[in-house]
């Protein structure tokens, strides 16, 4: 099978990453954490994880059925780094849950008539009536992160986004919908590890795509775009979480911990959700160590 892209991840690990990331890659076994920064050296064992995750799914379907009962209405956030483990996340979570009433919304690249409409509304049609669940796998917060970075918006649309990004979460609020953010973060080396595995996956090759292959050269100026972004959105009525996500298993764990606790619902177990690992999830400040 073809390598896509022409083996451009393998060829940039070769080439042109930083001899630390380089190294990382190289000397990190099979369960070891690329990242010097991650708490943790190594994976979480996959047996207290699958017993955790168990309790978790039984909450999850707790939640779903009071929703529906009740007619709240979640909103799920998943932004972060490509290769940040959003896509994982969703699924373990959509697993068990009744997809009649759980949408995953990844949008694709706007289309011409979307480009001259209100920033926000392609999102607004996918926001859940009563009863409902929506996760959206990438954002509005694309004109922070990805559109700033290559190119795709200009300063003055970016900042029009700001000014109007707290109205615009605040009135989700204030409509009573309980909206959760969700910014995953991966380490430089963990996520180029995980771009070779894709690029070496013929299962998994479709998840590469030309910004990914574009993005590896962008890392500084993703950073700086990430925390301006978060700095200016993190309110009390729509703060962001933060979780490290160098650790697959733990990063969801935490993400559905922090759904769980966000939404009072019936039957809900705190026992059975556990404690939330404040050493890989928590405030923006997170990011900073």
């Amino acid at each position: 099978m073809d390598i896509p892209f022409n083996g451009a991840i393998t060829r940039y690990l070769k080439e042109e990453a930083p001899s630390s990331v380089r190294k990382s890659i190289e000397k990190a076994d099979k369960n070891d954490i690329s990242s010097k920064c991650y708490p943790y050296a190594e994976e979480m064992k996959k047996k207290d994880y699958e017993a955790h995750m168990g309790l978790l799914q039984i909450e999850l379907a707790k939640l779903q059925s009071d929703i529906r009962v009740t007619g709240k209405r979640l909103v799920v956030l998943f932004e972060g780094r490509d290769a940040a483990g959003k896509g994982g996340t969703i699924k373990v979570m959509t697993e068990n849950l009744n997809p009649r009433a759980c949408t995953v919304a990844a949008l694709p690249k706007p289309t011409d008539r979307e480009a001259h409409e209100w920033y926000f509304q392609r999102y607004i049609e996918w926001l859940p009536a009563g009863g409902e669940i929506t996760l959206y796998d990438r954002s509005w917060y694309n004109r922070g992160v990805v559109e700033k970075v290559f190119g795709f918006c200009t300063d003055q649309q970016r900042e029009h986004f700001f000014f109007q990004l707290p109205q615009f979460e605040e009135m989700l609020v204030d409509e009573g919908i309980i909206l959760v953010k969700l910014w995953l973060s991966v380490d430089r080396a963990e996520q180029l590890k995980r771009f070779l595995a894709r690029e070496d996956d013929p299962l998994k090759q479709w998840k590469l795509s030309q910004i990914d292959i574009d993005g590896l050269k962008k890392w500084d100026d993703y950073t700086a775009a990430i925390e301006e972004t978060l700095t200016r959105s993190h309110r009390m009525n729509a703060p962001w979480t933060v979780v490290l996500s160098d650790d697959k298993m733990r990063a969801r764990i935490a993400a559905l911990q922090t759904i769980l606790g966000r939404v009072d619902y019936k039957g809900r177990d705190l026992h059975a959700i556990g404690t939330i690992d404040a050493a890989i999830c928590g405030g923006p400040d997170l990011l900073h160590g």
